[in-house]
């Protein structure tokens, strides 16, 4: 287990969100395929929420509504925002590991010849989701937390968290489509990889 050393905690603030101040700590996850950050809100205690995020600049920055990631990312930061604690572990995984040239790709391929990003990443020579959660659950576990509660509907984050020997008991985080292609893009998501979703 990875434990985070005391001197990490100096990238420290606080900052305003829709009307409210959060405390901020910022935890570097180094690793150059699968890592990120640990953006720590308040204090944590066993049981806190936690969300398990790969970056979308589509979606998370420039609110493009073919996926659900921007909504997602949001719903997750108001639940923590609400309870005054938790934890954003944002992981530089854009495109499901494949980057964003390659995401870019995919999603011509798929609106060119009807395939989902899954079959389109296939017909690239790419894997279909090329990312590795162990280096942010070690990150979650090295705080010191036994439990969370994982606002995820990833079956592999919620595996992920609990072989690194945390306790999950899983939030759903389910959002409203914004387009047929978000729709489309939920669908194979569920369907390929098993996400937990409702039909």
């Amino acid at each position: 287990m990875t434990t985070i050393a005391p001197g990490q905690f100096d990238a420290a603030h606080r900052s305003s969100r829709r009307g409210r101040e959060l405390a901020v700590r910022v935890v570097e996850l180094a690793d150059a395929v699968d890592g990120g950050h640990l953006l720590i809100f308040g204090t944590l205690t066993d049981g806190c929420l936690v969300r398990l995020h790969s970056r979308c600049l589509y979606g998370d920055v420039l609110g493009f509504e073919d996926c659900d990631c921007g909504p997602e990312l949001q719903a997750a930061m108001d639940a923590i925002q609400d309870e005054g604690a938790g934890v954003l572990i944002y992981l530089e995984q854009e495109g499901r590991g494949a980057g964003l040239r390659n995401k870019a790709r995919g999603i011509g391929l798929g609106q060119r010849t009807g395939l989902d990003t899954y079959d389109s990443y296939h017909r690239l020579g790419l894997r279909e989701d090329a990312r590795d959660f162990e280096v942010a659950a070690l990150g979650l576990a090295g705080l010191g937390l036994s439990a969370v509660r994982l606002m995820t509907n990833n079956p592999d984050k919620v595996a992920a968290v609990r072989a690194a020997g945390i306790a999950v008991e899983r939030v759903a985080l389910h959002t409203v489509p914004r387009s047929d292609a978000a729709r489309r893009y939920l669908a194979a998501k569920r369907t390929r990889r098993g996400h937990l979703l409702p039909e």
